[in-house]
């Protein structure tokens, strides 16, 4: 037997474990494809979208098996080669089985996410009673038909493993050259070294200066189809290695000086220069309330998943009769725009005035625990109570942690939720929700002190597990309108009892939305599924519909100007009570972030260029823009401006360092 079939036979297991990973993310990925084909635009998107995703498979299997091919020759040539050959099978067995796992996971987060599983899928195995909870009752049929896939496909895989790590033809080759005294040495040294260079270059994926990445692979402006490049546990395993340090947004967008990112963002807040006067906090100014009387309470009430397109004044499929009343009653906002996909998101564009970066929201990360500015840290300094009212566990997402580091002072949740009518997955029913928040208010009132309550929904949450016999039964729609339309009465009913109560004419109320239900389309940043509900209440707001085109950065100004609040903050977003302010609105999509002015859209993407956009509000499109350098150097600055503040402790109040 010469060297060169010995070396062949030696990792002969390798390759066939290669071919049969690779064969399966092939078809799933074709398969996935197929099942989208409406956003496949020709054959050629097609087969790019598989070469592409040939490279990241085989990235993928070398991180895999880089360890235990270098093992392989010298094991296999020693006296414990039968125990490493079974350990091998093992390995092979679990490696497999694991990257089946997450190609059967993939669908069903497709269908709620629009992306392949990615850094969501690990956030949520951290929660696994409301994660499971929401599986077991949205998502049971899918769940078990992965379970039963896995369980006969393992059976299957365990069995192929034994035939591909072969132990009889392996040993078979070391007594071969044994009987015939030939010394291993080179055929071992050789294996070694070229085993070396082929996981090497595979797993860098590429010949160039840095590694394989997401960036390098996408070639689309559809997000879906430009994940479909990468396989499922690639994607997860990506974020993870981004989890632990929080990758800066100069990494991920290119760089501008910082002196020019505080330029940008201080003038695009459209205020005198003269306003900014700290050197420590650079975007730290003086706010001058609309409102001069006695400061008023502020009650925002966080709606879970409620895009505008449910919400019939904003052009929706109109299942929400109690939220339209309200907002004729207010100051309702016809293009407000949430920064982001996740509850998180919402809470830190609504509480903090924080802009949207490419990491995790601030509220789960480490240096904003303490001394973040929040509306709830300033408002403590004018001797209000604070309190955050939730039907669910206040620890999901880290709310917390943040809200207890962070000026709230009491946090009223769970089982501190008085003879709910009904908990579902994610806590307390709606109306059980509301009805505490009710005698909390009115209990603080009394007081006499000045109160601020962030009251967060949770029944438009999937599952949608909401009490029965309360809104009428419409065969035609789906779990999720039936949610709404649940949500949207229990709103109803907080309203119109807050409108007689005691606290109502010395208090503001925002209802807002944390996020749409659900961000899909075949665009770099889908800006329609970003549109959101948002409308202010009170006793002396003059009702009327406002077009001007609004972030949710924007509320915490306006809501504090609006509360006769006088003081400094580090915000960005625009006082809407006064009339001049520029319009433009962010989000942040995944890796993708979007700038948005009245005319144009910038859209950055990690490790490109900007491209160039308008929105069409008839259509809700966008199409194709001209070349816009200016536009794209604002939008960079305020995409740099969050890692920036956030890794210099700028985003606080004075004396908190």
């Amino acid at each position: 037997m010469s060297n060169a079939t010995a070396l062949y036979r030696v990792f002969r297991p390798f390759l066939l474990l290669f071919i049969f990973i690779v064969t399966m993310l092939s078809l799933f990925r074709a398969g996935i494809l197929v099942w989208q084909y409406e956003r496949v635009d020709n054959l050629s998107t097609f087969i790019l979208v598989l070469l592409n995703g040939l490279r990241i498979d085989i990235s993928t299997l070398s991180y895999l098996l880089f360890i235990p091919a270098l093992l392989h020759s010298a094991m296999l040539y020693s006296t414990f080669a039968k125990i490493w050959l079974s350990v091998l099978r093992l390995w092979f067995f679990v490696c497999s089985v694991s990257v089946l796992f997450f190609e059967l996971a993939t669908p069903t987060f497709i269908n709620e996410y629009d992306l392949r599983p990615n850094r969501l899928f690990i956030e949520y195995l951290v929660y696994p009673k409301e994660v499971f909870g929401m599986l077991m009752e949205g998502h049971l049929l899918p769940v078990l038909i992965t379970i039963v896939l896995l369980l006969i496909s393992s059976l299957f895989i365990w069995k192929l493993m034994k035939r591909i790590v072969n132990n009889e033809e392996c040993l078979l080759v070391l007594s071969q050259q044994q009987k015939r005294n030939e010394k291993p040495r080179l055929t071992l040294l050789a294996s070694f070294v070229l085993m070396v260079l082929i996981l090497f270059v595979g797993a860098r994926g590429t010949l160039g200066h840095r590694p394989i990445n997401p960036s390098v692979v996408y070639f689309t402006t559809d997000p879906l189809i430009n994940s479909l490049t990468l396989n499922s546990m690639y994607s997860v395993a990506f974020a993870w290695k981004q989890l632990g340090g929080e990758i800066h947004a100069s990494k991920v967008y290119g760089k501008l000086s910082d002196e020019r990112v505080i330029q940008l963002v201080r003038e695009s807040t459209g205020v005198s220069i003269d306003r900014f006067n700290s050197d420590q906090i650079p975007t730290l100014r003086k706010q001058f309330p609309s409102f001069k009387g006695k400061p008023k309470n502020l009650v925002i009430v966080l709606q879970e998943s409620l895009g505008a397109r449910f919400v019939g004044s904003l052009g929706g499929s109109g299942i929400t009769p109690n939220l339209d009343e309200i907002i004729a009653s207010g100051w309702s906002f016809d293009r407000l725009y949430a920064t982001g996909t996740r509850s998180v998101r919402g809470i830190e564009a609504v509480i903090t005035g924080f802009t949207p970066t490419p990491a995790r929201s601030v509220v789960k990360l480490d240096k904003s625990q303490r001394d973040f500015f929040t509306i709830a840290s300033l408002l403590s300094r004018h001797n209000y109570e604070t309190q955050f009212i939730y039907g669910g566990e206040s620890h999901f997402d880290n709310m917390k942690s943040f809200f207890l580091g962070n000026g709230f002072k009491d946090i009223v949740d769970g089982d501190q939720i008085k003879d709910p009518a009904y908990v579902g997955s994610w806590g307390a029913c709606d109306q059980s929700l509301f009805n505490q928040a009710h005698t909390e208010l009115s209990a603080m009132h009394k007081t006499g002190k000045p109160f601020f309550s962030l009251v967060f929904t949770s029944s438009n949450h999937d599952p949608f597990d909401i009490p029965q016999g309360i809104v009428p039964v419409i065969d035609s729609e789906d779990d999720r309108d039936r949610a709404i339309r649940y949500a949207d009465y229990a709103l109803g009913n907080f309203i119109k009892k807050a409108k007689q109560s005691d606290y109502w004419d010395d208090t503001i109320f925002l209802v807002v939305a944390d996020h749409d239900a659900r961000v899909y389309g075949p665009e770099l940043v889908p800006i329609k599924s970003f549109h959101i509900p948002g409308v202010i209440l009170g006793k002396d707001i003059v009702p009327r519909q406002d077009d001007r085109l609004v972030s949710q950065i924007d509320l915490a100004p306006t809501l504090l100007s609006l509360m006769g609040i006088d003081d400094y903050y580090p915000m960005l977003g625009h006082d809407l009570t006064q009339s001049n302010v520029p319009e433009r609105a962010m989000m942040q999509f995944d890796k993708n972030f979007a700038y948005m002015t009245n005319e144009e859209v910038a859209i950055l993407q990690p490790s490109k260029p900007p491209k160039y956009y308008t929105f069409n509000r008839k259509s809700k499109l966008l199409e194709v823009g001209v070349e816009n350098g200016q536009l794209g150097e604002i939008a960079l600055a305020h995409a740099l401006f969050g890692s920036l503040a956030y890794d210099n402790e700028w985003f606080r109040l004075e004396n908190e360092k």
